[in-house]
């Protein structure tokens, strides 16, 4: 090799740059510089695509807008969160499904409570899921009974109810399907066996469902109240006491007055007299419920086991239903010497005696007061 003036000659004579850089470094500088850019390209791509991606997740985890029309959602129990995920979003009131799904894995919840709920379209899923948590919120309907109704009375009450009828609830009530711990062996009648009380139902509850509702509350009280030991407390059967539950019921709606009237029927059964409870004959002549009703003369005459001023003892069954002072009175009587009672006030309060002497006294007193 020689020199020239600076140049080099290679030994096949030809000149080269010193400076220079071979081929093979350049080639592969370039081919570095080209899969820089591709990575960097790439990168840039797969920032953009999370950024949409994380941008379409917001906006199915929270759709913009305010929140839609009401729509109503029932979750079968033991539904997955999947498949919870796919009725709320076949509804409208969230977004995606699968959105849901990956919210709650990422954002563990207590639990998702089954039922039948409303809830509005377009909602977040976090709104979504706060409402499962809590669960449905359970509508009632309210049905009050008062006291002293007859079963048919009762069931005119139970026909208010939204897809409940009268017709149904007694035929319900005839059918021997519920019964009462203290109705006697055999019998389907449930007169008296339901207690008069506010309630509140479930829509889904049918007429049989508030039938078994209302004598399961009867017989709760009346087991309370130590019915089940009548005969030990007050020398009768449960179902007798029941019995005279119910006239007392009929008889006064005053509460101080309960205890008496009860006190006045079993000192006249311990006498083996004639009861002579109008409340009774009305029953009989099937005018229980009817105003301003007075017992006549003739209607004295009426032949029913009912009638107990032509039969003695008590009256097979119950003539309406006693409410819980009246089946506490005649499991607690008073402690009296009184036989007799009449209205004598204006209010319908009754003077009590303990002979005909005192019960002639309070019937004139009576007579003055414009009550008979």
């Amino acid at each position: 090799m020689s020199r020239v003036a600076g140049t080099e000659v290679s030994a096949a004579g030809q000149q080269t740059d010193p400076g220079s850089t071979p081929a093979p470094r350049r080639r592969r500088r370039r081919w570095l510089r080209r899969l820089l850019v591709t990575i960097l390209l790439l990168a840039v791509l797969a920032i953009a695509a999370a950024g949409a991606a994380f941008a379409w997740y917001r906006g199915q985890l929270d759709p913009s807008g305010p929140p839609g029309e009401p729509v109503d959602v029932t979750i079968p129990s033991g539904t997955s969160t999947s498949a919870i995920g796919q009725l709320l979003a076949d509804q409208g009131v969230i977004a995606d499904a699968t959105v849901f799904k990956i919210h709650v894995r990422l954002n563990p919840v207590a639990s998702l409570q089954s039922g039948s709920y409303r809830l509005n379209q377009n909602l977040s899923v976090p709104e979504a899921i706060a409402v499962l948590e809590k669960g449905p919120e359970l509508s009632f309907e309210r049905l009050t009974v008062p006291e002293g109704l007859i079963l048919p009375q009762v069931a005119e009450r139970v026909a208010m109810l939204p897809g409940r009828s009268a017709e149904k609830f007694l035929e319900e009530a005839a059918s021997g399907k519920v019964r009462s711990k203290y109705q006697p062996e055999g019998s389907t009648n449930l007169e008296g066996f339901l207690l008069p009380e506010t309630y509140n139902f479930e829509p889904k509850d049918d007429e049989l469902a508030v039938l078994r509702r209302m004598v399961s509350a009867f017989d709760e009280v009346a087991t309370g109240l130590g019915f089940d030991d009548a005969q030990a407390k007050v020398g009768v059967s449960p179902h007798q006491a029941i019995v005279l539950a119910s006239l007392v019921e009929r008889e006064t709606r005053f509460g101080a007055e309960r205890a008496k009237v009860a006190s006045v029927i079993y000192n006249r059964l311990e006498r083996d007299q004639l009861l002579q409870v109008d409340a009774t004959v009305i029953f009989a002549l099937g005018r229980t419920g009817e105003r301003n009703i007075r017992v006549l003369f003739r209607d004295l005459e009426v032949d029913s086991p009912y009638n107990t001023y032509r039969y003695k003892g008590l009256p097979p069954g119950p003539i309406a239903s006693p409410g819980k002072a009246s089946l506490k009175a005649a499991i607690e009587p008073e402690d009296t010497d009184f036989y007799f009672y009449v209205v004598t006030e204006k209010s319908g309060e009754h003077s009590f005696a303990t002979n005909d002497a005192g019960h002639t006294a309070n019937i004139r007193k009576a007579e003055r007061n414009g009550m008979r």
